[in-house]
């Protein structure tokens, strides 16, 4: 896709622009300030909903945010009626010191569920947050390590784009997110900003496609966050509208998607404990959603995921997982083969068993699994459908952090 290019600063390459972070001991505070931008996100599909995800679905009523506030170190759930007065406090904050109407400014929380939220060190670190406001590339950083929680890096990316007429416009987003990861309808927290014209409607839909084959493909543990949000932002700074006689740009489709998919990986990458890092590919299924069903099923996979970090091709677990994704599955047909960066091989041909005990392709499977990216290729010969995930291995040191986490 020549049309995509890649640069570097993060949130820095937009116009009209300022972040900021700052950290206290396990919390942080991210400010993200962009006056009069367009804007929707997806959320959580978890039942029990952190006060900051519907104190934010309430303000994106208007379709319209100038800024957001974002915590690390309490996820604001689970807080009762003192949840929502928390959100007031740190929004009523943010926009007394901003000069930014109360009802432009969107909230969210990452961090331990059904703790109380310590106001105090928060708002604290807010206001050294709001004063460390700036445009460069360490502002962008700044801000996407303001908001880790278990993450062991910071997780940012940013894109020019040509559009189908030419001209070119920018987006760039964070994300943060290591475990207690199975999203479904967005991810544990990101924020995109584009330079673009879009109306908030249009994002909407623009985000959702995205969110579909990037944040909702990846898989740590199995478990959906309270908190999950992925926000996005149009602050129109380049004067370039995107969507004409209302049809979205294929090109900036296409580059929302690969900016969605690089910061989805990354979580993966970045999943707590892990050593490996898997991509499930499936073609040729029934349909898409069947093909969905399948690579989700793959790197969701307790054992399979447990396989990976002791380096066994124990390929009968990713068959297992297929066959109870709920996918149409004809094992006489089927082909299934891993690779790495430097080999691949053909565990079972069109439902033919090569990888027996002693035969040179499970030999080659067994190197292949010691490699740190394994990928998993998956030709289900039923259809067209076709669909790709991402997870990690499962490991003792992922037991360990979560066994600690509120301790």
């Amino acid at each position: 896709m020549n049309f995509i290019k890649e640069l570097d600063g993060g949130f820095s390459v937009i116009e009209n622009l300022k972040v900021s972070g700052a950290r206290e001991g396990k919390y942080g505070v991210t400010i993200i300030v962009s006056p009069n931008s367009t804007a929707s996100a997806v959320f959580t599909s978890n039942k029990v909903v952190a006060a900051p995800v519907k104190y934010t679905q309430n303000v994106l009523k208007k379709g319209i945010i100038s800024a957001v506030f974002v915590n690390s170190g309490n996820a604001n759930c689970f807080t009762g009626k003192q949840g929502f007065k928390d959100c007031e406090t740190l929004v009523e904050l943010v926009s007394n010191d901003l000069k930014v109407p109360k009802d432009e400014i969107a909230i969210s929380s990452t961090g331990v569920i059904g703790r109380e939220m310590p106001i105090d060190i928060i708002s604290k670190v807010a206001y050294e947050s709001l004063s460390k406001l700036g445009s460069n590339p360490e502002n962008s950083l700044a801000a996407a390590k303001a908001i880790m929680t278990t993450d062991t890096f910071p997780k940012e990316c940013a894109l020019e784009v040509t559009l189908t007429s030419g001209e070119t416009v920018k987006i760039a987003g964070i994300t943060k997110g290591s475990g207690m990861i199975a999203p479904n309808m967005g991810t544990m927290l990101s924020f995109i900003v584009t330079d673009a014209v879009i109306p908030a409607d249009e994002i909407k839909k623009a985000l959702k496609a995205s969110a579909d084959i990037s944040f909702n493909m990846i898989v740590v543990d199995g478990d959906e966050s309270t908190n999950d949000t992925c926000l996005m932002m149009a602050n129109g700074a380049s004067g370039v509208e995107v969507v004409k006689d209302g049809e979205m740009d294929s090109n900036f489709q296409e580059a929302l998607n690969y900016l969605c998919i690089d910061l989805a990986k990354k979580m993966a990458r970045d999943g707590e404990g892990a050593t490996k890092f898997i991509e499930a590919n499936v073609c040729n299924a029934r349909n898409d959603e069947d093909a969905r069903l399948a690579a989700k099923s793959i790197i969701s996979s307790s054992l399979f995921k447990s396989a990976v970090f002791g380096g066994d091709p124990n390929w009968g677990r990713i068959v297992s997982a297929i066959g109870y994704s709920g996918c149409d599955l004809n094992p006489d047909i089927v082909t299934i083969s891993i690779a790495d960066d430097t080999d691949d091989v053909d565990l079972v041909k069109n439902g033919e068993i090569l990888a027996f005990e002693d035969t040179p392709y499970l030999e080659r499977a067994e190197k292949i699994m010691q490699s740190k990216n394994i990928t998993v290729n998956i030709d289900m010969d039923l259809g067209d459908g076709e669909a790709t995930a991402w997870g990690c291995d499962l490991t003792y040191d992922y037991v360990k952090i979560n066994a600690e986490y509120t301790t």
